[in-house]
């Protein structure tokens, strides 16, 4: 079975239009969406209504859970004050325009999901606001897959499509409790994978085209999607609705982290 995964599209509904109409041309039996529906972008209902109405399964975003709970974004989440004051801007005006029904739509999406072998994330199983970048420890990437029972783990949040295999391999745990001794527990990992989709709303891998991810069960081949769609359009409606301009130009160039991935061996402590 081909299934279609997605993350990040950030109220843009141009983009979103684009890679659905891509997915049915790929022939996708089943859509996933990793979240983020709203922020930064021009149409955040448009984005959630649109979802809703496709009923495609869906995990909640760090944007939608700050919608619903009010700003809450970890202290890792911006590179500087500018960055910071830009994202409560755009947090403002996407939390005056979501009407009641779509807000509701994003309180009710579950953390993670689950199809046979494989689990969806927003950012990590472990929060919404925790990238998985592609240089981040081994022995980290591979926890993080584990904690989740599943082979392959689908990520968004970094807006960088990657896939990363964690290859099997024996592990060797040193346990020492208080007054006791130490004992080693060593188990076998098999062939575990990280799956980042990108994003299909704000792509951040150096071109303005929508990402995302076609991946097929009954091989496991995965094909990393690359749309490309009017994003001037978006561009003029961030400005026309009095967003900043900055986040028009970082989508044309498909450019620029707003929040720390730099270092890979940050671990989000939300």
């Amino acid at each position: 079975m081909k299934i279609a995964v997605m993350s990040c599209i950030h109220g843009n509904s141009e983009a979103l239009d684009a890679v659905l109409s891509d997915i049915d041309n790929q022939k996708a039996e089943k859509i996933f969406c990793l979240g983020d529906l709203v922020g930064y972008g021009p149409y955040p209902n448009e984005v959630v209504t649109q979802i809703r109405a496709l009923d495609i399964p869906t995990c909640s975003g760090c944007w939608d859970e700050d919608i619903v709970e009010g700003l809450n974004a970890c202290d890792c989440s911006y590179p500087s004050l500018l960055a910071e004051n830009r994202g409560k801007i755009a947090h403002e005006w996407t939390n005056q325009q979501i009407n009641p029904e779509n807000r509701e739509f994003l309180a009710q999406l579950p953390h993670s999901l689950r199809e046979e072998n494989l689990a969806f994330v927003h950012g990590s199983p472990h929060s919404n606001h925790e990238y998985l970048l592609p240089e981040l420890d081994a022995f980290a990437a591979l926890e993080r897959v584990l904690s989740t029972d599943a082979d392959v783990l689908f990520c968004g949040h970094t807006h960088v499509p990657y896939v990363r295999n964690l290859d099997a391999g024996s592990l060797q745990v040193r346990v020492q409790g208080e007054g006791t001794e130490a004992r080693e527990i060593n188990f076998t990992a098999n062939l575990k994978r990280i799956i980042n989709v990108g994003s299909v709303g704000e792509p951040r891998h150096g071109r303005p085209n929508a990402t995302y991810v076609i991946y097929d069960t009954d091989n496991q081949d995965v094909k990393l999607r690359e749309v490309a769609y009017n994003y001037q359009k978006t561009c003029a409606a961030i400005i026309e609705k009095g967003l900043p301009a900055i986040f028009a130009w970082r989508l044309s160039q498909g450019l620029e982290y707003a929040e720390r991935a730099d270092d890979a061996t940050h671990v989000c402590t939300k």
